[in-house]
């Protein structure tokens, strides 16, 4: 009878205790345990960014702020817009074709053409030519947004229409990713991909505009006196952009196109896209410098006070205004900076209110004392012609960010050549170490824990933190502990520590102590809206995503060492994007990695351009120039001898 009854005694013991699926539960419930809470993040970037803004300075003369201006037009040039081989593109030959001439309305026609803003990269564009020339006219760049129409947007088309019937010569433009242009290599968020082979991808948005300006300046009628650059939206940025940095735009009309950085950080509908963020811009300039850049020659800023897409006057508008003005009152033209809100619809538009805001400020820039000049707008509307009448022919193989980027990539990295002998490897570990470092923009953090809670369920001992690294972030931690470890793994993945259950429960078979860590960007330390955005602003404000999360982990790295100054310290990457933060990582602090464990990696870098990936969706892969230097392969012998196993 004993016999029978252990069995059962047995049976009822086994039904008392966990399974492994119950333990497995268990660890998943404490991985989705909210530590930090939802907002912690955004909160953390927000001040990141925008305590890294340049402010205006105090300026006391108009003399100071010409030589001051000049110096910033110069160091944005240099630093931000032509960097790697943007500055051979700079110096090309841009070519200019033009192609047939259709009839527009009365008193005007369209003439086709096509030009280069780099090698390879043809820009259809439509001229607005009044009959019957004679003398010099103004010229009007006309830019637009992000509007699938293009250049065939009917808003634009009666612009430029009322433009040439003033006796204008008006350039309408096609935009990247609208209108011809429209298709995934000219998508704006794949502009980053040239970012990550170290040539500026806001070069050819800049030479876009810029040789558009060239073209209106070298026909036979061009007033150089008389230069207007105008658009809604994205074209609202480029207005801004290109005026304030060329000077060559007498009059500026930016509508809804912009606000500055600090403004864009604290309001989530204005944070811009990959151009209007380019990487670098704010260690140079804000967008209040480049309004106030304008001084003191004539520009009309227009917002709308209902905007339902971004810009929205009440938060846009006040401070470039704030910025600007005192400047143009240095030069004693306060008159020549205005603004204008529209009302009526007031949502994002360039409709007729704001247009004749556009043509009044002409006539009182480039017609004063007219008195025949009529800002009321010149009823257009049955002049208005289809897209495919407005088709510009373009070359078969047009060039775009992604053919750019796997042209440059072909080369890289440069000098890359790993050294097979050791003592040679190791000086060349150590220079590029602190190359890595540079490119980058590592950070060391200092670690601040604090303990918010522990539970122990099945001989699993649950640990919650949170780990304050240096003044800017906070890291959520989940620690497992089964039994006495025989060392620590960080564990850090794509999709946060609520997908890594099962790994989590690996680890602990196999005798590890584990760190569940949320990086900046993943998990509970992901921004709830428009997370890839605040990506592009800390790379505009001259940090770098993957610094920013590299040197998260190593101080998560070093601080567990320091716990336990006999546990090694592992790190398990689950994803492409968490296993290059773990290797970039361990490339920055090899002391404070033992060993690393990647799943999903990436076999080269040359794979994000190759899969034609976007920030929006890995934001942190596009660091800039870091496939110049480094591939994965050197990433690899930059942390030579330590093991890495990948899965």
């Amino acid at each position: 009878m004993r016999f029978p009854f252990r069995n059962l005694l047995h049976g009822f013991c086994f039904i008392g205790l966990s399974t492994p699926l119950q333990a497995a539960a268990t660890v998943e419930t404490w991985l989705n345990r909210q530590i930090i809470g939802p907002t912690q993040t955004l909160a953390e970037v927000q001040a990141f960014t925008e305590s890294r803004v340049p402010l205006m300075p105090e300026i006391k003369t108009a003399r100071e702020w010409y030589r001051l201006a000049g110096r910033l037009r110069r160091q944005t040039l240099e630093r931000v817009v032509f960097r790697g081989e943007a500055a051979r593109w700079r110096d090309a030959t841009a070519k200019v074709e033009w192609l047939d001439t259709i009839e527009g309305g009365p008193g005007y026609r369209i003439r086709k053409l096509r030009f280069e803003a780099l090698p390879g990269l043809w820009i259809p564009a439509l001229l607005y030519e009044p009959e019957n020339l004679s003398g010099n006219v103004p010229v009007n760049l006309d830019v637009n947004g992000h509007d699938p129409n293009g250049k065939a947007a009917p808003y634009k088309q009666i612009r430029c229409i009322n433009q040439a019937k003033r006796g204008m010569l008006a350039l309408n433009v096609e935009w990247f990713n609208m209108g011809q242009l429209k298709g995934g290599g000219y998508e704006h968020y794949r502009m980053n991909q040239l970012d990550l082979c170290g040539t500026s991808g806001i070069a050819p948005f800049y030479l876009a505009m810029k040789r558009a300006l060239d073209l209106l300046l070298s026909l036979e009628h061009a007033d150089c006196e008389r230069v207007s650059v105008s658009g809604l939206s994205g074209g609202g940025w480029q207005t801004i952009f290109i005026s304030g940095l060329d000077t060559r735009v007498t009059f500026s009309n930016p509508v809804a196109g912009y606000s500055g950085f600090r403004t864009r950080a604290r309001n989530l509908s204005d944070l811009g896209d990959s151009e209007q963020t380019p990487c670098d811009l704010a260690t140079v300039v804000d967008y209040t410098h480049l309004t106030a850049m304008r001084a003191p020659r004539p520009t009309l800023l227009t917002y709308n006070a209902k905007d339902d897409c971004c810009f929205a006057s009440d938060h846009a508008l006040q401070p470039l205004l704030d910025a600007a003005l005192p400047i143009f009152q240095l030069y004693g033209k306060a008159e020549n900076l205005r603004s204008h809100i529209n009302y009526d619809p007031g949502t994002h538009n360039f409709e007729k209110d704001n247009r004749e805001a556009h043509y009044r400020m002409l006539g009182d820039s480039f017609y004063p004392g007219d008195s025949k000049f009529n800002p009321e707008e010149i009823s257009s509307e049955t002049e208005v012609k289809t897209k495919e009448q407005l088709q510009v022919e373009l070359p078969e193989k047009n060039a775009n960010f992604n053919s750019l980027a796997l042209i440059l990539s072909k080369d890289l990295p440069r000098h890359s050549e790993v050294p097979p002998d050791k003592s040679a490897l190791k000086r060349w570990q150590k220079t590029n170490h602190e190359k890595l470092r540079a490119i980058v923009h590592a950070k060391d953090y200092q670690v601040g824990a604090a303990k918010t809670g522990s539970e122990e369920e099945d001989g699993v001992q649950a640990t919650f933190w949170k780990l304050k690294l240096g003044n800017d972030w906070t890291a959520p931690v989940v620690e497992l502990v089964r039994g006495e470890p025989g060392g620590t793994t960080i564990l850090v993945a794509d999709d946060g520590r609520k997908s890594v259950a099962a790994e989590a429960e690996r680890l602990l078979a196999a005798g590890q102590r584990v760190l569940a860590v949320d990086l900046f960007y993943f998990g509970e330390s992901k921004i709830a809206q428009r997370d890839y955005l605040f990506a592009l602003l800390v790379a505009a404000v001259g940090e770098r995503p993957l610094g920013v999360q590299a040197g998260q982990l190593t101080a998560i790295a070093r601080w567990s060492k320091q716990q336990r100054e006999k546990e090694s310290v592992s790190v398990v990457g689950v994803g492409p994007r968490s296993s290059l933060i773990a290797l970039v990582a361990a490339g920055l602090e090899p002391k404070a990695i033992d060993s690393l464990e990647l799943h999903g990696a990436l076999g080269s870098l040359k794979e994000i351009i190759e899969q034609n990936w976007t920030v929006e969706q890995k934001p942190e892969l596009f660091c800039f120039g870091l496939l110049e230097s480094f591939d994965i392969k050197q990433l690899e012998a930059l942390v030579a001898p330590l093991p890495i196993v990948k899965k």
